[in-house]
């Protein structure tokens, strides 16, 4: 594409708009639609849309801007928070999918680096897709939804570690013996002079310097760009990819007050500069081995889409978790993700792999990426079809490990100890009330201690765990899980078990709640009307007050 070939340049963009509109009403990720632009824009298409020059520099602004901002937003306290399960599910489906796909690739013929390029790509999952979808689907606070974005924050450090490793790696080729120990001594004296380099300048110049620079909301936007593409050359520079140097920039400003600030104005150069560096991958596609590549494709996209959620499962169910959360969670890591192509893009960078091994990857990316969203958005619908054959990886006892006798004294059986659940287990035992909660996140169960209050494990959608619950006693059972489908199982199961007391549940919208009434509960909970409703008279008391 000629820089100045301005109409040419409106065309690409006219059709990727387009191609977009088409992909939304697919409900498929953009991502999709604008390498199949880069492909039909491409050398193998019309031939308007090179990978090089002014699509590179956009691509590689483009890839800048996406590293700062998971830097910008990286969140290690909520790895902390979803406990050692986000950590061992992160690395186990790594290491899992890792080996697995080396021997897969292997066993096609494959050499030892290419294997190996193609066993880390398919490990990583995107991270903006599946927070996008969960997002959609309102299902990020729940703990399938907290757990999924837990371990993708964990794959998002793993990839930079590989990022640098492979960039070290390229540096040291064709050396050996006391030449390869003095590049290995070099590399890790740049990457520590780095990152001290950007721990001072987090600790003494970043925060007067983002105070007055916040002072303009342009100018922060652009300092943003400034810092980003800066560090990025600089680790460039020294040797590292500018990938790893954008990360790195990203973090020194995650614990600053104008994170967020900087994070949300950022957003659209992000998805407007990754246009160009998925055009230029489609642009990179080579089909001079296509068949060939169409069944490899088809092998290690069928391994992702199954073998990656499985894993999920079984280290879930080991851990004690319902097979239905980890079904639920599991399903998130069923597509390769961005990172995998920027890893191919870099690989080929270096000269470890080919053109043709970096379209096989994209289109391994393709062809998951398309198939998870749609399991993704019916996750459910699939789950209730597999039920009958993913029981068999429940744990033991984990179903039925329930209150025994020394609980049936409860007055109200409650579901759900999140943050609705947490305070109204406290207002209810301090009212007197003796709570017996049922949570299924098991470490939320074990940090319970309140008074009054006795957690235990298990599931409002198991119909069978309410024999073990004290029905007989309890005058009120509450459900302060929102999810409609859950609260319309917990009920169809209560009425199952003949229990005749009061029962109220959780709705987030009037259309919830007005099919939850049609049920026959006795109350349906609506916190975000009810905090309105408070709000809305504490503002009405504070007016009057000022006017008297």
């Amino acid at each position: 594409m000629d820089p100045y070939d301005f109409p040419l340049v409106a065309a690409v963009l006219a059709l990727s708009a387009a191609a977009g509109l088409l992909a939304t009403l697919l409900k498929q990720p953009l991502i999709v639609a604008f390498i199949g632009v880069g492909i039909l824009a491409g050398p193998a298409g019309a031939g308007w849309v090179e990978a090089e020059g002014t699509v590179e520099l956009l691509a590689r602004l483009g890839i800048a801007v996406l590293l700062f901002l998971v830097g910008l937003r990286l969140d290690l306290h909520l790895v902390r928070t979803t406990g050692p399960i986000a950590l061992a599910t992160g690395l186990g489906q790594v290491l899992f999918t890792s080996v697995i796909g080396f021997l897969i690739a292997l066993a096609l013929g494959m050499d030892t680096v290419t294997a190996l390029y193609v066993a880390i790509a398919l490990t990583f999952s995107s991270t903006i897709i599946i927070v996008k979808l969960l997002s959609d689907k309102r299902e990020l606070d729940q703990l399938h939804g907290r757990i999924a974005v837990g371990f993708l924050i964990v794959q998002d450090i793993v990839v930079v570690l590989v990022m640098i490793a492979l960039t070290a790696s390229g540096q040291r080729t064709g050396d050996s013996g006391g030449g390869m120990a003095a590049g290995i001594a070099l590399v890790l004296a740049k990457g520590l002079g780095l990152l001290a380099g950007i721990a001072a300048l987090t600790r003494y110049v970043l925060p007067g310097l983002l105070h007055r620079v916040a002072r303009s909301q342009e100018l922060l936007v652009l300092f943003g760009v400034a810092y980003a593409v800066s560090v990025a050359a600089l680790s460039e520079w020294l040797g590292f990819s500018s990938e790893v140097g954008a990360f790195l920039a990203g973090v020194s400003l995650a614990g600053t007050p104008y994170r967020d600030a900087l994070g949300a104005r950022l957003v659209s150069l992000r998805d407007f500069l990754l246009l160009f560096f998925f055009l230029e991958l489609g642009a990179r596609l080579e089909f001079t081995d296509a068949g060939t590549q169409i069944a490899e494709a088809l092998v290690f996209s069928a391994f992702v889409l199954v073998g990656n959620p499985l894993v999920v499962v079984v280290i879930m169910a080991a851990m004690r978790y319902p097979v239905r959360v980890g079904f639920l969670a599991g399903l998130t890591v069923a597509q390769i993700s961005e990172f995998s192509l920027i890893l191919a893009a870099l690989g080929y960078s270096l000269g470890h792999i080919t053109g043709a091994t970096v379209s096989l990857i994209t289109v391994v990316g393709l062809v998951t990426i398309g198939g998870s969203t749609y399991l993704i958005l019916y996750s459910h619908q699939i789950y209730g079809r597999l039920e009958r054959w993913l029981g068999r990886f429940e744990r033991t006892g984990v179903r039925h490990a329930g209150p025994a006798d020394a609980h049936r004294d409860a007055d109200v059986v409650l579901y759900g100890l999140g943050r609705f659940g947490g305070l109204l287990a406290d207002r209810l035992s301090r009212a007197g009330h003796r709570v017996l909660a049922v949570d299924y996140d098991p470490h939320r169960v074990a940090r319970n201690d309140r008074e009054r209050v006795t957690a235990v494990f298990g599931s409002a959608e198991d119909i069978h765990f309410l024999e073990s619950l004290p029905l007989d006693r309890a005058r009120c059972v509450v459900s302060a899980i929102p999810a409609a489908d859950t609260n319309r199982a917990l009920l169809h199961g209560l009425r199952h078990h003949g229990y005749r007391g009061v029962t109220a549940v959780t709705a987030h919208n009037r259309r919830d709640a007005r099919r939850l009434r049609e049920e026959g509960v006795d109350l349906v909970i609506e916190p975000f009307a009810a905090a309105a409703s408070d709000a809305a008279t504490a503002l009405d008391g504070l007016l009057r007050d000022r006017s008297d």
